[in-house]
């Protein structure tokens, strides 16, 4: 499979600005692999496709608000800093991007807040726009992290082109987030509800979290030709043993595993035993997936729509074939599915 195989021609105006008003009442896509069948539903009819028994494994990660904007010492420039993950929380370094990056050198300093309460100081570069910054603040660690959430914005995705809302802050996130440390949400969660969740919860349906702090890396372009050469960012994962058992005792006996997203399919596939059962794991996963791959765990998986080119396009195409999966997706722009962080969901049986 080539980079030029993942490309097809998505309006702009299918790419979803908005979440749906209610969460569970976004649209469903409903892909048979077996007989290639394909349905339209709302996601709230998801609970029709699973059985007592069955297991659904979530990510649990929590979204930190990781764009910060602050004033460029002396001249006063506005800056956008994006933090990607924390090095030293003792020293209080960041790994960072700037923007624009061609104004921040080594030595710089940036403040932020209306008071210039926080303060950084640009101390390497890493990449093209990439920075290492050390945060300036004399209050303790929880003081600075918190001095960070009152700071930051909800980092919604760069292709939304409204200002951020206050309902970003909820509605990026998913109910069930617990551990913070992603600076994109796992999309596909976006359409649970807690009501949806009782439902499923009443019919018996189990769940199973496991975490993987979503990156940046994620979504960025690959640039090769032959996917076999592109590297993908680590993320930082951990699965417990008790999600491990969950997971294997329906194996064996059977039941539907369903990945709720690339990210949590992502994980499973990262820390599997050669009997092809579920490792507990704590540690970074720079897992690319892409076909042909032959999956371990999950038999089913539950995701967004994603854009042209995408890594996570290429897992979508190795999990339902790559015939199917152009099918589904001309049938989505047909049928006007909005795509992305914002849109709506396929569930891939």
């Amino acid at each position: 499979m080539k980079l030029s195989n993942f490309n097809f021609n998505l309006p702009e105006e299918l790419l979803a600005e908005y979440p749906a008003e209610n969460r569970d009442e976004s649209r469903l896509m409903v892909i048979h692999r077996k007989t290639g069948e394909i349905e339209h539903r709302l996601f709230k009819d998801i609970i029709e496709y699973f059985d007592e028994g069955d297991v659904m494994v979530l990510n649990n990660t929590k979204v930190f608000p990781a764009r910060l904007y602050g004033n460029k010492e002396k001249t006063g420039a506005r800056i956008e800093v994006f933090l990607l993950r924390e090095l030293n929380a003792e020293q209080r370094l960041w790994d960072v991007l700037v923007d624009p990056a061609r104004k921040i050198r080594i030595g710089n300093k940036l403040y932020f807040g209306e008071d210039d309460s926080l303060v950084a100081e640009v101390i390497d570069n890493t990449t093209s726009r990439g920075r290492t910054l050390r945060f300036l603040y004399d209050g303790s660690y929880e003081e600075f992290r918190s001095k960070l959430v009152e700071l930051g914005e909800t980092p919604i995705p760069k292709y939304i082109t409204r200002p951020v809302e206050e309902e970003d802050a909820e509605r990026y996130q998913t109910i069930y987030a617990k551990e913070e440390g992603a600076v994109a949400a796992p999309t596909a969660g976006l359409h649970f509800s807690k009501h949806l969740m009782k439902r499923l919860e009443i019919k018996g349906i189990n769940f199973a979290e496991l975490t993987l702090h979503v990156g940046l890396g994620t979504f960025n372009p690959v640039e090769v030709e032959d996917l076999s050469k592109h590297k993908m960012d680590s993320e930082e994962a951990h699965i417990s043993q008790e999600t491990c058992d969950i997971v294997n005792n329906a194996k064996q006996k059977k039941f539907k595993v369903c990945a709720i997203g690339t990210t949590s399919m992502r994980a499973l596939e990262s820390s599997v035993s050669s009997s092809r059962t579920l490792n507990a794991f704590d540690g970074w996963t720079n897992k690319f997936i892409f076909p042909p791959y032959d999956f371990s765990i999950a038999d089913c998986m539950v995701t967004n729509f994603h854009t042209p080119k995408s890594t996570l396009l290429m897992m979508i195409s190795a999990f339902m074939g790559h015939d199917l999966m152009r099918k589904a997706y001309d049938e989505a722009v047909k049928e006007g599915y909005k795509f992305y962080s914002y849109g709506d969901a396929m569930l891939i049986l």
